[in-house]
């Protein structure tokens, strides 16, 4: 069988999203290396997966939770240190992978979209790759807002300008990885190229986001495959009977948003006036005095991690900071949405998901009796609910990480085939 590498950036759902496509192929037969920084390895879980560390003169001990505490509070002049430091990681891979794929005798690349290193050292080793979209697709399309933009969908003449301006404000804030990439490309004699959107696969390009939970794409190749959600293969099992006396919320900000105290005061006092149980789930970024005093406010249970699947399927609605891996657990929960956007691609999924007609969105900034209204209307108002059932029957025809595996090798081994 085939030795593939998988190459993505080092945060957790990520990673987690490629595990389940790793540990897939690895049932199959094959042989899988995740490559990164060290610190990077405590990500994965299955111990099936081997674990390749590389970079350790530039991204030694203390580089991953500098990296994370940038991701966490992505304001001001914060964000311009996180693009270098992603710059960085980057560049770092750029000069590693092709040494460690020689060394390992790779057969083929699996690479998040999110990580152009990887496609840029598979030309340069001559194996073939596959991208995978983790998050909202980076893929191009002229009349469509870039996924880290918080625009709606619309095809005026000032929607267009708008469009167009921001993506040129995107290339030139991203102008030092693409520099970093360019350098590169050039030291291997590849062709140069400007952005994430150009470093794609031309073999098979495998996305997380379904059709109906993104805006109309027009242009996409037909190596471009929306599978749905990269999760172990379960049962699916229908959503569990909502039967309470009053509606149980569930709240997440993510891995690297928990810590923010003051946003779940707001969330928790826009429950209470509305009559709502909450559940929140940190992650680990409140203290126990932080807990104690949301507990005091009325929420009826804040811990670190909770079973978030199983929970969303209890709930009567989401609120999330607009983490695409949340909003597909609320689709497979049949849970509608109220998305609180951050940073990042978190106001585009927030877009998507008005678009898509199963939740609505609020300003973070926006007061507590605002918060509650949108809630209610998000609780009470049946149209969410028709189109989370139309949604979450695409997801079930998709095809999942089964699909996702069966289209990697059927690349990776047929170009193996073909050299």
């Amino acid at each position: 069988m085939s030795h593939y590498a998988v190459i993505a950036p080092p945060f957790y759902s990520h990673v987690k999203a490629l595990e389940a496509l790793a540990a897939e192929l690895a049932g199959r037969g094959h042989r899988i290396t995740f490559i990164q920084q060290a610190e990077a390895r405590p990500l994965l879980g299955d111990p099936r997966l081997a674990f390749h560390a590389v970079g350790e003169e530039t991204h030694g001990t203390g580089s991953l939770p500098q990296t994370l505490r940038l991701l966490a509070r992505p304001d001001g002049l914060s964000l311009f240190r996180l693009i270098d430091n992603l710059a960085g990681i980057t560049d770092m891979l750029c000069r590693e992978l092709p040494g460690a794929l020689k060394t390992l005798e790779v057969d083929g690349l699996i690479v998040d979209q999110m990580e152009p290193a990887g496609a840029l050292a598979a030309e340069a080793a001559g194996l073939p790759f596959i991208s995978v979209a983790c998050a909202l697709p980076v893929n191009r399309e002229a009349g469509l807002p870039l996924p880290v933009m918080p625009f709606d969908y619309a095809t005026n003449e000032r929607a267009l300008r708008i469009y167009q301006a921001s993506e040129r404000v995107h290339d030139w804030m991203m102008r030092r990885q693409n520099a970093v990439l360019a350098r590169h490309a050039a030291a291997y004699g590849l062709t140069p190229r400007r952005g994430l959107h150009e470093w794609l696969s031309p073999l098979t390009q495998i996305s997380q986001t379904l059709p109906s939970l993104d805006f109309p794409r027009y242009r996409l190749p037909e190596s471009f495959h929306p599978v749905g959600p990269l999760r172990p293969p379960v049962a699916a099992g229908e959503p569990e009977a909502r039967l309470r006396d009053a509606p149980l919320i569930f709240a997440s900000l993510g891995t690297l948003q928990g810590h923010r105290f003051g946003l779940f005061k707001k969330i928790t006092r826009a429950c209470r006036r509305i009559g709502a149980e909450l559940v929140i789930a940190h992650c680990g970024g409140l203290t126990v005095s932080q807990e104690e005093k949301l507990r005091a406010l009325g929420a009826s249970q804040v811990a670190d991690f909770v079973d978030q699947p199983a929970m969303i399927r209890k709930a009567q609605a989401v609120i999330t900071h607009g983490g695409f891996n949340t909003v597909l657990d609320a689709v497979v929960g049949d849970t509608p949405v109220l998305a609180l956007p951050i940073a990042f691609d978190q106001p585009g999924v927030a877009a998507r998901v008005v678009y898509s007609g199963i939740g609505e969105r609020v300003s973070r900034f926006a007061s507590s009796r605002t918060l509650a209204r949108q809630l209610q209307k998000v609780l009470t108002k049946p149209h969410y609910r028709e189109r989370l059932t139309e949604v979450r029957a695409d997801l079930k025809r998709a095809g999942g990480v089964t699909l996702a595996a069966t289209l990697a090798e059927q690349a990776l081994d047929g170009a193996q085939e073909r050299r």
